[in-house]
């Protein structure tokens, strides 16, 4: 009898400690949703479906309200920016500046703004469920920025976007989070087999940002041009 007591008891604290989807969307939601400004170092990962694969790494910058940097670091210097009104991309290399309207890109770096807008994963998502780390990490291999959390168990939420048709199982993306709420990690899954992975480590919050981060000024000789007549060759 003591020993189904202390059986019961010993189920009821491991049930209460187990994470729900809720608990560690709420939590990811918290840890973001007063931060003045975040940065982190960033590893990205993309694959084209056709065993075609590149990756990049660097440095992002958020600002509120929903202002974001990228800067590409390596393997080759480029510009990803959102100033709160328009998208703009930009290759030092290929003297040429892409911009887009926010709310007209549907580039998957723009969504991610929501960490220093007001962080709301059902903006983004028409549903949302907790999975194990083996879902999504069998797939989603590289080299992900150091972060002396990133040996400690996380959580993954499992999102199936909202422009998502509802027969399109392979739109996925997933977030995954440390102890703490903060994101590690983020991959979307496409038609196709096209993956793009986010690894983020190393985050500092409210750290002092100039605001010249956020703002784009083409370089002399830079030609501007609209995103849609870039379609396909932004990646």
């Amino acid at each position: 009898m003591i020993r189904t007591a202390l059986a019961v008891i010993v189920f009821l604290i491991a049930a209460s400690a187990s994470p729900d989807v809720n608990s560690v969307r709420r939590a990811l939601e918290a840890r973001y949703q007063h931060a003045r400004t975040l940065r982190a170092s960033f590893y990205e990962r993309y694959t084209d479906g056709n065993g075609g694969e590149s990756s990049e790494s660097g440095t992002v910058y958020f600002s509120r309200p929903g202002r974001m940097r990228w800067e590409y670091e390596s393997p080759e210097q480029k510009l990803f920016i959102v100033d709160g009104t328009n998208v703009w991309f930009y290759v030092p290399a290929d003297h040429t500046a892409s911009r887009a309207k926010l709310k007209e890109s549907s580039d998957w770096r723009t969504p991610l703004a929501l960490l220093t807008g007001k962080a709301d994963l059902s903006k983004l998502c028409r549903s949302i469920q907790l999975v194990s780390p083996e879902a999504e990490n069998d797939r989603g291999k590289g080299t992900e920025p150091e972060d002396k959390s990133a040996a400690q168990p996380s959580s993954v939420l499992l999102c199936v976007p909202r422009d998502a048709s509802g027969s399109d199982v392979s739109s996925q993306v997933f977030f995954e989070t440390d102890p703490d709420g903060r994101l590690a990690r983020v991959l979307i899954r496409e038609p196709g087999h096209v993956e793009t992975e986010f690894r983020f480590g190393n985050w500092e919050e409210n750290g002092v940002i100039p605001e010249t981060k956020f703002h784009f000024q083409p370089p002399p000789g830079v030609a501007i041009v609209d995103e849609e007549s870039l379609a396909g060759e932004i990646r």
